[in-house]
């Protein structure tokens, strides 16, 4: 099934974890047929990426809408699937991923994600959110190799996210 992004988006064996570590991010985006969004606009007073102390960023959350027009609006657990929602987190990390370009002008200075948070639209009853933000984990794995792709994370249920989206993620990066 075909995700408009990259074709393996369920695919999660084809990329070797270790082999990842040491090639160029971009390569491995173009052999997954994964293309970089424009970054998307900004919704407010804030920036989208801060630098703190000497190497670190703290990316604002980025939502699921690509500027193609692709997202995902509902509520995990009434109106959306978990897969539909793991689509949502994959468009959160392609956002931020682009957001992270745009500030250093090259994916391949990040040494690792540090922290990745996550908060996904949820009915009362859903209790599945960290299944829901696998799906953006799991494209920072295969792109970045498990040594820098593979952080601490935290997935929080919520009652609204802004516009209805489905999940919203920030992440804290440390630069080489």
């Amino acid at each position: 099934e075909s995700h408009g992004c990259h074709k393996g988006f369920g695919d999660t064996e084809k990329y070797d974890r270790r082999v990842n570590e040491m090639r160029d991010v971009y390569e491995i985006l173009r052999e997954m047929e994964v293309m970089l969004p424009t970054p998307p606009a900004k919704g407010g007073v804030y920036t989208p990426v801060q630098e703190f102390g000497e190497k670190f960023l703290y990316c604002s959350g980025c939502g699921p809408a690509l500027a193609d027009g692709q997202t995902v609006i509902g509520t995990l657990g009434r109106d959306l699937t978990v897969e539909e929602g793991q689509k949502a987190a994959y468009n959160c990390v392609l956002n931020l991923l682009a957001n992270l370009h745009e500030k250093t002008g090259d994916l391949n200075k990040i040494r690792r994600f540090v922290k990745v948070l996550g908060f996904v639209n949820s009915a009362d009853d859903f209790k599945e959110q960290p299944q829901v933000v696998y799906g953006g984990s799991r494209l920072l794995l295969q792109i970045f190799g498990e040594e820098a792709g593979l952080p601490a994370r935290t997935a929080v249920g919520t009652n609204a996210l802004p516009g209805g989206i489905a999940c919203e993620i920030e992440v804290l990066v440390e630069l080489k």
